[in-house]
């Protein structure tokens, strides 16, 4: 089983599964509740994922009102497992909307958080806790400084951001270099055959940077699983997209032509669409782990074999082509094309000869 395999995440020495297991619908209340699972419901899948070999498992405080950590910390404790998962939960959403320090980034609510968590998961390290959204408020030096000290503290082992822009993130870890506080080691980001957007500056940032991507969505929303299909008033299939109306997002043309390459593309290799989706995201590069969610134990295994194959060149280029959108404004300038079109119009782009060395020059401080 490909689960038997681990990826050490970013620039650390932490070893994860290539796929994830999202646990934000194990839990029956809050934002999450409609396809939300019982305590009972959510530990097959729970203990179907460790045993195919799974360590990596992501929550957040917001997951259902704080059910989803509750479950798990439960679920941990039972199968007495805590020591082998790299157990990963975030903050940001408010857990009180009536005080203004109960939500956002700031160090109040960092600390805050961090605390209702280790009680909720029933532990006292979190393996990996990352800022969930950014807040556009608080300095991202406040948030650094403050993940420092909650290492220093043992109460975390390691940091890491979801969802803020790649400038935000730069930004952090270079902060955190530059001070000698505890780097960020993971990035976690909705990438999917839909939805490839990080491709212009995060992916790049984070494989300079030491930042692992771990990919949230790669089904993109449940598009890319088959149930769908087109209709003249929206999208009809069942689940969270369908019930035969408009489906609230407006679907291009292109992307039911990718749709199509998808079908193509799972049935010569005789699998499932939402393999294939899952499997070209997780063998992508900078992506260290894919955060896979199931509403069962059979859609779990479905998706833990989404490695389980090998996606050939050809039909890997495909469905690149079916997915790729133009890049706009002047990310148009760093493509490959554009770069060969500077070269033919004679203006060289070369690296310098093997045997050019630059003049070294002493530095001497002064007195």
């Amino acid at each position: 089983m490909s689960l038997n395999h681990y990826y050490l995440l970013g620039r650390s020495g932490l070893r994860v599964s290539r796929l994830a297991l999202g646990t934000m619908n194990f839990g029956t209340g809050g934002f999450h509740a409609a396809y939300g699972k019982t305590e009972e419901e959510a530990r097959p899948i729970f203990r179907r994922y460790l045993e195919a070999g799974g360590n990596f498992i992501d929550t957040a405080d917001f997951y259902t009102d704080g059910e989803s950590e509750t479950i798990l910390g439960n679920l941990i404790a039972e199968a007495n497992v805590r020591d082998r998962v790299v157990l990963t939960t975030k903050f940001t959403n408010s857990v009180d909307p009536g005080d203004p320090n109960a939500g956002g980034n700031g160090r109040k609510h960092m600390i805050r958080a961090v605390e209702a968590s280790l009680r909720r998961l029933r532990t006292d390290y979190i393996d990996l806790f990352m800022l969930h959204t950014w807040d556009r408020i608080t300095p991202v030096e406040e948030v650094m400084r403050t993940f420092d000290d909650l290492t220093k503290a043992g109460k975390i082992r390691y940091a890491g951001l979801s969802d803020v822009p790649s400038w935000y993130a730069a930004r952090a870890q270079t902060y955190a270099e530059a001070h000698s506080l505890v780097p960020a080691v993971s990035l976690q980001l909705p990438y999917s055959l839909i939805e490839r957007a990080i491709e212009l500056e995060h992916v790049a940032m984070g494989q300079s940077l030491g930042l692992g991507i771990t990919a949230w969505s790669p089904l993109g929303g449940g598009f890319l699983t088959g149930k769908y299909r087109q209709a003249d008033q929206g999208l009809v299939g069942e689940g969270r997209l369908g019930g035969g109306g408009s489906s609230g997002r407006s679907w291009t043309d292109r992307q039911w032509r990718l749709l199509a390459t998808l079908e193509s593309v799972a049935d010569s290799l005789g699998v499932t669409m939402a393999q294939v989706a899952v499997n070209w995201v997780a063998t992508q590069p900078g992506v260290a782990s894919a955060i896979v969610g199931a509403s069962s134990v059979g859609q779990l295994d479905a998706n833990l074999t989404a490695l389980d194959f090998d996606l050939p060149a050809d039909l890997r280029a495909r469905l690149d082509e079916a997915s790729s959108t133009p890049p706009p404004s002047v990310y148009q300038m760093f493509t490959p094309d554009y770069q060969a079109w500077l070269i033919s119009t004679g203006t060289k782009v070369a690296d310098k000869p093997a045997e050019y060395a630059p003049p070294v020059r002493n530095w001497v401080p002064e007195s």
